[in-house]
């Protein structure tokens, strides 16, 4: 047999529930002392007009109306006090004196009764009875928010009247006052109902308060956490940076000491694999940078077709080998939207892999179509589709269906939330389609841009070429980094260029180097060392050494105030992971080059 639910009592409610109910409770009854005058001056009138003395009535009537006003001005302190007091002291202070003026307006509507009693006609003594109940039933529901303050009225007002009934109902006292004792019990029972109905509100808006309040912990919880992350990303974003960067000039040196035919696919690979990496590590770096507001978001005139052909390029070899067709449809170069560059190609990598990670057979499209004046991106799959339910959530971070963890443990649902937040920060519109075990459909809608010119890639592309297989630099290159992993790899790339290439971990072997003869024609210097010293304060010191010489800041941090110093006073700044094309290009520039056909 089910338990009963316990009853809720005025206990079971907060203070400030407490102090809420009282306010309803005190407010109806002032309301009452002030009104029932009313009634006295009918009846007075009535016994004047039968010829009957209505002092009484008066002097009733008058003693009320000065309670009233007593009663209103007790509740302007009352209301005073309530927005200076907690709720506790609020009720520890005017509950009492609530509970007395409670009886006392009970014991002066009996007063009426016992004024009247075997005086009046019985058509007079009938209507005051019914008027008393009258206003006691109205006070069942209306002073009930608390209930010890309805009873006090009610008794106090109704005991005396049955006292009295054999001298008001002469000839009735006795069917009289059974009912009148079965009244009082049911409207005590009323009044009990709308009781419990006041706490059950009280209790709800409590809980709703709890959870809002929760929720806001929570969300400030979450918001302080993302911070943190984002603080940490980009404080930390030197360290983080340094082994992408010597990776980047490792593979770069490989591919340029080893000309094995056999081995170009591999090393080809290789480097796009680097560079993807790269790519995407600067855009959870940047990103982490925009959340924080430390970066504004770039809009510019964007080419969808080049970023998802990269974007393609990135999973291909993946979706080969799991033998998921991976289709493109570009828009034939006619695809120009406004959008943040970065932000927009992390939002097609999530998309992708959102893609492939839940599709164990069939396909991947990814394709840009005209939608009136915007185009849409859009990442089309056969996988297990998202359930109805669960597509208002999918954005939310963290949140993963059911059906996702049983195909792939390793995501987090982030990737999707990423893409939510990217598309937030551009003004663009996205959302999906899907039908659970079918596949699913997400998009990303932006405005189509004016037409433009597309002159660095092909610049970047030149670059390459000449990287590549073009000509071999010449000259002396100074750098200072205090990573060995990272000296190293700038020796084997520059190296591989025909630089001759000395390396320093601080200020007195870079100084010391110079001291020994070494004459640079560019300097490269980190701007964090580990020994304490500026990097900007060497380069300078360097520069004065060696005034033919050019230099550059490296760092993988973006909010530095050296770096900022160092780009008012018109110092090249260049942040790692750097690019080995844009590092030739700029070396090309400023060594001498001596052509060669490497081999």
């Amino acid at each position: 047999m089910k338990a009963a639910k316990p009853k809720l009592t005025f206990a079971d409610v907060g203070a400030d529930g407490q102090a809420r109910l009282l306010d309803m409770s005190y407010g109806r009854l002032v309301t009452g002392v002030s009104t029932v005058p009313i009634s006295g001056v009918a009846f007075g009138y009535w016994q004047y007009s039968l010829g009957l003395n209505p002092h009484g009535m008066w002097l009733w009537t008058l003693s009320y109306l000065l309670a009233g006003v007593a009663v209103r001005l007790q509740h302007v302190q009352y209301r005073r006090d309530r927005e200076q007091y907690s709720s506790e002291q609020t009720l520890g202070k005017w509950l009492p004196i609530v509970n007395r003026v409670a009886v006392l307006h009970g014991l002066g509507l009996a007063a009426t009764g016992v004024i009247t009693a075997g005086r009046v006609p019985f058509e007079f003594t009938l209507l005051q009875a019914v008027i008393i109940t009258a206003i006691l039933a109205a006070n069942a529901s209306q002073l009930s928010p608390v209930l010890g303050v309805y009873r006090r009225f009610a008794n106090a007002a109704w005991l005396p009247c049955m006292a009295i009934a054999p001298w008001a109902f002469p000839d009735h006292w006795l069917l009289v006052q059974p009912l009148s004792g079965v009244m009082l019990f049911t409207l005590d029972r009323q009044a009990l109902v709308s009781h419990g109905f006041f706490l059950t509100q009280i209790k709800l808006e409590e809980h709703s308060a709890k959870l809002a309040e929760n929720y806001r912990l929570a969300k400030d919880e979450a918001e302080a956490a993302l911070r943190a992350k984002n603080q940490f990303l980009t404080t930390a974003s030197h360290d983080l940076r340094q082994p992408v960067h010597a990776m980047g000039f490792l593979i770069e040196s490989i591919s340029r000491r080893n000309q094995e035919p056999a081995l170009q696919p591999a090393l080809q690979d290789l480097q796009q694999s680097v560079q993807s990496i790269t790519q995407m590590f600067n855009s959870l770096l940047d990103l982490s940078r925009i959340e924080l507001g430390a970066q504004p978001v770039n809009l510019q005139t964007v080419a969808l077709d080049p970023l998802m052909s990269g974007v393609a390029t990135l999973f291909r070899e993946e979706a080969r080998s799991r033998q998921i067709d991976l289709r493109v449809r570009l828009s034939g170069g006619r695809a120009l939207v406004t959008a943040d560059a970065m932000l927009l190609r992390q939002s097609m990598i999530n998309l992708m892999q959102n893609a492939l990670r839940y599709t164990q057979s069939g396909g991947v499209l990814m394709a840009v179509r005209r939608r009136g004046t915007d185009w849409q991106f859009e990442v089309w799959d056969t996988g297990v589709g998202i359930a109805e339910d669960d597509q208002q959530r999918i954005y939310s971070p963290f949140f993963r269906p059911e059906h996702a963890w049983r195909i792939d443990n390793a995501g987090h649902g982030l990737g999707l939330a990423v893409v939510a937040r990217c598309a937030d920060l551009m003004a663009a519109s996205q959302g999906l389609s899907s039908r659970e075990g079918r596949g699913s459909r997400f998009w990303l809608r932006l405005p189509a841009a004016a037409q433009i010119t597309e002159q660095r890639p092909a610049a970047r592309e030149q670059t390459l070429l000449l990287a590549e297989h073009g000509e071999t630099l010449g000259g002396r290159c100074l750098v200072i980094d205090d990573e060995p992993q990272v000296r190293n790899a700038w020796q084997a790339l520059l190296s591989a260029w025909g630089v001759e290439t000395a390396c320093a971990a601080s200020a007195n072997e870079a100084l010391g180097l110079l001291d020994g003869g070494f004459e640079p024609q560019a300097i490269f210097c980190d701007q964090r060392l580990r020994s304490g010293e500026s990097g900007f304060e060497l380069l300078q010191a360097l520069l004065e050494r060696c005034p033919d010489a050019a230099g550059a800041m490296i760092s993988g941090e973006f909010d530095s105030p050296a770096l900022a110093q160092a780009e008012q006073e018109g110092y090249l700044v260049l942040h790692k992971p750097l690019d080995p094309v844009a590092l030739y290009a700029l070396l090309s520039r400023l060594l001498p080059a001596v052509a060669s056909n490497y081999s």
